[in-house]
Order: C-alpha cells, then sequence, then structure tokens
C-alpha cells in the first residue's frame, strides 16, 4: 500500500511539473516568430512539432540510461539540425531539463538522495550566475553562441570520456564551511541494505565552480547535470547516489532563474516548447524503465558519438562553414 501511494504521489508531482511548464510555453510571447522558420521552408506546419516530439522522445529513452540530462542533448542536436532560430531552442532546452528535474525532485527528496543543506548553498549561486548567462546570451549574436556552444559541448565529450565515478568517495573530515552548513546526511543504500553516513569537503571550491555551472547553463540553455555530479562526487566527496539527486533537485533552481529570463525576453516558443516537454517526459519515463535492461555503458558511449556529431555541426554552423 506505502508503495502505491508513493507511487501515485510520484504521478501526480510529474503531471503538475508538466502541466507547469506546458502552461508557461504556451503564454509566452514570441517576438522573435518571424525568424523561427525560414520562409522558404516547404514542411507543414504540424510537421516540425511532430518531428520535435519524434526527436525528444527518442532523446529521453537514450538520457536516463546514460546518465545524462535531456537539456545537454536536446540544446546542440535541435540548435544543429532543425531551423529554429537559437534564442527558442535554448529557451525550450531550460524548460525541457526543469520539466524532467521537477518530476523527479519529490521522490529523490523523500529517499534521501536529494539534500537540501547540500542543494541550497549550491543552488543560490548558481542561480544568480544563470539569470546573467542569459542575460548575456540573449545580447550576444547567435552565430557568436553557436561558435561557444559548439566548444563546449567538445569540451562536455572530452570530460564525459575520461571523467570517472566513485560510489562512495573518501572523506577522512569535514571542512569548517561544510560543517558549518551541516552538509552532512545518511541515506539507504538498497543494494547493500544498509544506511550510509556521508560528508563533505573542499565546499569553498565547489561553491565557485558552481558558480561557473550556472553561467553556462543560462548562457546555452542546458541542463548543467553533467557539471553538477563531478563537482558533487569527486570534488566534494559526495556518494554518487547523493550527488546525483541533489543535482537534479539543484537543476530545479538554477534553470527556472534562467528560465524566466527567456520567457521575459519572448524568447520561449509554444511550437516548439510543448512537444519538446512532452516528448522528453516521455521518452525519460520509458528510459527510467529500461535502466535494469540496457547495458549504460553501451548507451553512454553512443550519446557521446551523438554529442561529438552535435558539437561540431554547432561549431561549423557557427563558423559558418556548415549551415
Amino acid at each position: 500500500m506505502l508503495k502505491e501511494g508513493l507511487g501515485n504521489l510520484g504521478g501526480f508531482f510529474r503531471t503538475n511539473a508538466l502541466v507547469i511548464f506546458l502552461t508557461l510555453s504556451f503564454f509566452a510571447a514570441g517576438s522573435y516568430a518571424a525568424e523561427s522558420v525560414p520562409a522558404a521552408s516547404t514542411m507543414p506546419w504540424w510537421g516540425w512539432p511532430l518531428a520535435l516530439f519524434i526527436t525528444c522522445f527518442l532523446l529521453g529513452v537514450v538520457a536516463v540510461p546514460s546518465g545524462v540530462g535531456g537539456g545537454v542533448l536536446f540544446v546542440p542536436i535541435v540548435a544543429g539540425f532543425f531551423p529554429f532560430h537559437l534564442d527558442f531552442v535554448r529557451g525550450a532546452g531550460l524548460l525541457v531539463a526543469l520539466a524532467s528535474a521537477l518530476a523527479a525532485g519529490p521522490s529523490l527528496l523523500r529517499g534521501g538522495l536529494a539534500n537540501l543543506r547540500l542543494a541550497l548553498p549550491m543552488a543560490v549561486l548558481a542561480s544568480a550566475s544563470s539569470i546573467a548567462g542569459a542575460m548575456i546570451g540573449l545580447a550576444i549574436p547567435a552565430n557568436i553562441v553557436q561558435i561557444a556552444l559548439g566548444t563546449t559541448i567538445l569540451g562536455i565529450v572530452v570530460l564525459m570520456s575520461l571523467a570517472k565515478k566513485s560510489e562512495f568517495p573518501e572523506v577522512p573530515a569535514p571542512d569548517s564551511l561544510s560543517a558549518a552548513l551541516a552538509m552532512n546526511g545518511v541515506f539507504h543504500d538498497a543494494a547493500r541494505g544498509q544506511n550510509i553516513h556521508w560528508q563533505v569537503h573542499r565546499t569553498a571550491k565547489g561553491l565557485v565552480l558552481f558558480l561557473g555551472i550556472g553561467f553556462l547553463a543560462g548562457l546555452f540553455g542546458m541542463g548543467a547535470g553533467w557539471a553538477n555530479v563531478p563537482v558533487l562526487n569527486l570534488l566534494m566527496g559526495a556518494p554518487l547516489k547523493v550527488s546525483a539527486g541533489t543535482s537534479s533537485f539543484i537543476l530545479t533552481l538554477v534553470d527556472s532563474s534562467a528560465a524566466w529570463i527567456y520567457i521575459n525576453k519572448g524568447a520561449v516558443l509554444a511550437i516548439v516548447a510543448v512537444p519538446s516537454v512532452i516528448g522528453m517526459m516521455l521518452g525519460a519515463t520509458i528510459g527510467a524503465r529500461l535502466l535494469s535492461v540496457l547495458k549504460a555503458s553501451v548507451v553512454r558511449r553512443m550519446v557521446i558519438s551523438l554529442l561529438l556529431f552535435a558539437g561540431i555541426r554547432a561549431l561549423l554552423k557557427g563558423l559558418g562553414i556548415w549551415n
């Protein structure tokens, strides 16, 4: 009964998260609407939303087993291969990442895998810098952003290829800052069947890095889970599961801050945002169920290959070599 009740509660939160962000995207102004799809396009009006839905559904399926957020796949791929203005793609990318994180947030908090004391200091700094990133990103020319996006995506590919993960990092003693903020906790590891006590260190370095992570999230409209988890896990020493869960909670605050800038500037278009959010969330639901069946390493290599191609495409598009 308890399991069924928690499942229903999780479904309630997922549904409401979807409704909230579909409503936001439908009411967003479209000041760039004339630039979104080229006049010469022969695709019927419903063709591009349908293509977006299918693409985002597939991205959502592979995002969960590969351990990356949907936003980091969405922005380079849609910006590179769909005829929408980059501002619309980045605005929709934030909503995609935000909706996915909100859907997962309640269950992570209940299970102790997301820790508020660990998340809030990081999220406050990252949220502030994400606003600055969003404002700068909307102010500079699209080709410059494309070049920066392509370079960043290729950097992410390198990080994903080389990064190691430690399920239970060793932290001999917490630093003074993490001790003062009580950044520690306990979670039940079902695989081991025991409670895991954890603490963190190198907190000041983590706070500085989260300033940069938030800036990139706002600038490119990508969820920053690809950067959150390594900082929390490898630098600060939080267990891998706590790092992943807390990262999802941080995304809800960071992406919502940046998303309002895009909405206020009219850079969220319903025809782009709505099918993207629906497709990504449905795909992520399937991906979560396939997580125990698919080999994460195989899917991860496929995602790295996909990001490598999309990063090269974005870089060449920004340089005017491949339009």
